[in-house]
């Protein structure tokens, strides 16, 4: 938790204010989860503080919710392309992702739970960024790390808008999104670690390495090509229906 409000102090996320007059501050509340690995092994305990965004009214404190996500099918054409050129595909994480995203609607929320000023438990936090539950969230993020990708030289794909090409010289770098999971490779590898360094200075990243598990399917990428299975899937089903070891 302190982590979580650590994250809002670096991304200037908040300012601790007066209400402003008829002011209803959107509620905020604690959300807990174990994150896992691709063998089931709890790897993380995450806190997240999320805004409650069902109590936001469309047209008064959002307009446009809407953003793209990749489909399944695309990741799927983009192993079998990376396979089929020979280089792999690497994985990174952007930590707490639409805290990044700029909100046009102005908009406050309550003091966290636990967290109240001692001497101003009656301020309101006025967001200058997105907060997760926020009906803008996920549009605010994905604006802007599309601006920051077409800045960077990208050109974004005419269908799949989470897919961004970059050309250099001779080589070719290949970008894919999936909310704050960003999927990469290209042919030479000093453009693979230059991208990798840009993204590290513009956010706050979990470098992850080869791409080994993503929407579910585990990938192992060798020599001979890329293998997709879902080894902890069906053992997690044969877990749940209590298969897991049978008796002879």
């Amino acid at each position: 938790m302190h982590e979580e409000l650590e994250n809002f102090e670096k991304n200037h996320v908040w300012d601790l204010v007066e209400p402003p007059p008829n002011c209803r501050p959107i509620g905020t509340k604690w959300v807990f989860k174990n994150k896992q690995g691709e063998d089931g092994m709890v790897v993380r305990n995450k806190a997240r503080l999320v805004a409650q965004g069902f109590c936001q009214k469309e047209g008064i404190d959002y307009e446009e919710t809407f953003a793209p996500v990749s489909r399944l099918e695309a990741f799927r054409i983009l192993l079998a392309f990376a396979a089929s050129k020979g280089f792999k595909l690497q994985q990174m994480d952007v930590k707490s992702a639409f805290l990044n995203g700029f909100i046009e609607k102005e908009a406050y929320v309550k003091q966290p739970p636990g967290f109240e000023s001692a001497r101003f438990p009656d301020r309101v936090y006025k967001l200058r960024k997105a907060l997760y539950g926020l009906k803008q969230a996920p549009r605010a993020w994905y604006a802007r790390l599309k601006s920051f990708l077409l800045n960077s030289g990208f050109v974004m794909g005419l269908v799949d808008k989470t897919l961004f090409l970059l050309s250099r010289g001779g080589d070719t770098l290949i970008v894919q999104i999936y909310v704050d999971d960003i999927i990469f490779g290209g042919s030479s590898h000093a453009l693979v670690s230059s991208f990798a360094e840009q993204m590290s200075r513009e956010f706050e990243m979990s470098l992850m390495g080869e791409l080994q598990f993503f929407l579910g399917l585990q990938i192992k990428q060798g020599p001979e090509g890329t293998f997709v299975h879902q080894a902890k899937y069906t053992r997690d089903i044969l877990k749940k229906f209590d298969m897991g070891i049978l008796n002879p």
